[in-house]
């Protein structure tokens, strides 16, 4: 109502501004997707998000496929919330790796795959920050490893690439020539293919002659993996991946096909109880792993590390891992040394390890890369309130302090050693302010895990006196 219209009684004007208080989102909410072709239909249907909770809300999943086994890993650590998505279940595996991918259906237009999780907190209200693909994250299928312009060719204005070969159930790659003064110079590729068991030939058509090209094929990174990498950057999620549990050299070759944040590598398998056979069996160690985060996030915070914390229900590893106090030649050290965690025994299975593979070290460690995201999403989802209104000096004050205040807060709990944030006018400049846009700065130290704890001994001959005194 306005100040200025005429009225012969008592009003209450509501005054709305002042600081708002800003809640941290679920950083625990587990991303699970694979297959379960005995599952309940209607419970789960294919490439749709549902919520679980709990193991009893999973019991229309059925026993086969990976889904089954990964929901009992999960719960085995502790209480979690699941956003599942169950992709058909496909004979070769090739095919199977591409339904986990998915995309976007061409007929409807729905998301399909990996992709299925981008609408995770429009139809169940959350959104996961860890993501899983157990079973299909710890291959390094053979795809294009290079290519030799053999002849390049005259007269090119348009140019396109068909490969052929690669055996049955590959994956072929994706390219574009590259075209240089009407000559094929290289190609760029989109995709390097994948499960290729046989010789790839390119062949090159276009508006001029004589182009050839030679294509060599070796290991590729995983293309579960790789899809997912952009998925988490955009959710800020984290990527729990399996690694190849098979030699040393694997998991450093495995590990060197990423330098994100955003991926975890977690090497070898475990051996866990399978509701399938009731008996142990190798299973891959990205859900007990997912389910520990979730239970160390839910007991301690987000910003403590789930390294030297107990996974429970593992009886044992697919490869041996060894470890010792001190020994910077264990297998355990070396594979941690080469950010890979790994699981160690002392009174129970430990999760060991704390990096990510990131190339920038600024967020080498797991809980300080998830403590960042976690500050992040939370003040800019906090702040919708402040979207489209009049930009004062009030206003300003009022974002300022909701930020000051859920820092202290944080700071308080001891997920930060200390935060600020303020209103910097270089970035608000008049042009900036006419222009509707607003910028507010704000810094914070996350606490680093104590990843090397040294004690220097000395042994001296000083407390010899102590006998005669």
């Amino acid at each position: 109502m306005s100040l200025t219209d005429f009225l012969h009684g008592v009003e209450t004007v509501v005054v709305d501004r002042g600081p708002r208080p800003i809640q941290t989102v679920r950083s625990s909410v587990i991303g699970l997707i694979g297959t379960a072709p005995g599952a309940l239909a209607a419970s789960f249907p294919l490439d749709t998000p549902v919520l679980v909770n709990r193991r009893q809300a999973a019991a229309a999943i059925g026993s086969t496929g990976t889904l089954p086994q990964a929901i009992d890993a999960i719960f085995d650590q502790g209480g979690a919330l699941i956003v599942l998505v169950r992709v058909e279940h496909v004979a070769t595996e090739n095919e199977q790796m591409t339904k986990i991918i998915g995309g976007v259906d061409a007929v409807t237009g729905d998301f399909t795959g990996i992709h299925v999780f981008r609408a995770a907190e429009a139809e169940c209200g959350v959104s996961p920050m860890i993501l899983i693909a157990p079973g299909f994250t710890h291959q390094r299928p053979i795809g294009v490893s290079g290519h030799t312009i053999t002849a390049q060719g005259d007269g090119y204005t348009t140019a396109s690439v068909a490969f052929s070969g690669g055996g049955v159930g590959a994956v072929l790659p994706t390219a574009t020539p590259i075209i240089t003064n009407g000559k094929i110079t290289g190609l760029e590729f989109q995709s390097l293919g994948y499960g290729i068991v046989s010789p790839v030939t390119a062949t090159i058509t276009g508006t001029g002659t004589g182009a050839t090209v030679t294509i060599t094929t070796g290991p590729a990174a995983n293309p579960v993996v790789g899809e997912m990498k952009q998925l988490a950057d955009g959710m800020k999620a984290h990527i729990i991946a399996d690694g190849p549990s098979t030699t040393d050299a694997a998991a450093f070759a495995y590990r060197n096909d990423h330098g994100t944040r955003r991926v975890f590598v977690v090497d070898p398998k475990v051996s866990g109880w399978s509701v399938k056979t009731s008996t142990y069996a190798i299973e891959p160690s990205s859900p007990r792993v997912a389910g520990l985060i979730s239970r160390v996030d839910n007991q301690l915070g987000f910003w403590e590390s789930p390294s030297n914390k107990e996974v429970y229900g593992i009886g044992g590893l697919a490869r041996p891992i060894d470890y010792a106090y001190g020994d910077k030649n264990s297998r355990a050290n070396i594979l941690n040394e080469n950010q890979i965690a790994t699981f160690i025994r002392d009174d129970g299975w430990y999760l060991w390890g704390n990096r990510t593979c990131s190339a920038d070290e600024k967020f080498a460690f797991l809980c300080v890369s998830r403590t960042a995201d976690m500050i992040d999403i939370s003040i800019a989802k906090a702040h919708r309130w402040a979207v489209d209104r009049s930009i004062t000096k009030n206003y300003l004050e009022d974002v300022t302090a909701s930020v000051k205040a859920y820092l202290r807060q944080l700071k308080t709990r001891g997920a930060i050693l200390g935060g600020d944030c303020w209103v910097d006018p270089e970035f608000n400049t008049e042009a900036d302010i006419t222009q509707g846009h607003v910028t507010f700065s704000y810094d914070f130290t996350p606490p680093y895990p104590a990843e090397r704890v040294t004690f220097r001994s000395h042994l001296v001959s000083d407390y010899i006196r102590n006998l005669f005194a």
